[in-house]
């Protein structure tokens, strides 16, 4: 059975940095567009970045461009979104999700993906 688990968030500073990592156990990820998405209190959950299955096309949200990188390595069976020059509106409960489709196109819509991991708290606050 396929799980996803999100790791990395914690407590930052404005200014400061995190990588978030998910990791995939059950299946393999590498035919598989993935998606980040994040839900702060109080707000719908909205998609941050995806990356599709070899890591060839990436999208990312207008609130992230030039501050975050998704990547994947495909041997490790793991995507990863670094997060640079955090803000406190970054804070928000980040998810990662495997789209419903193989070799699908990256996407920022939360129907594209069926998959979801448990989600990691990231913090933005001095």
């Amino acid at each position: 059975q396929l799980q996803l688990v999100e790791s990395g968030g914690g407590l930052v500073q404005p200014g400061g940095s995190l990588r978030l990592s998910c990791a995939a156990s059950g299946v393999t990820l590498d035919d598989y567009a993935i998606g980040w998405f994040r839900q702060a209190p109080g707000k719908e959950r909205e998609g941050v970045s995806s990356i599709s299955h070899r890591g060839a096309w990436t999208n990312y949200a207008d609130s992230v461009k030039g501050r975050f990188t998704i990547s994947r390595d495909n041997a490790k069976n793991t995507v990863y979104l670094q997060m640079n020059s955090l803000k406190p509106d970054d804070t928000a409960v980040y998810y990662c999700a495997r789209s419903r489709r193989r070799q699908s196109l990256p996407s920022l819509f939360m129907n594209e993906y069926d998959y979801w991991g448990q989600g990691t708290q990231v913090t933005v606050s001095s």
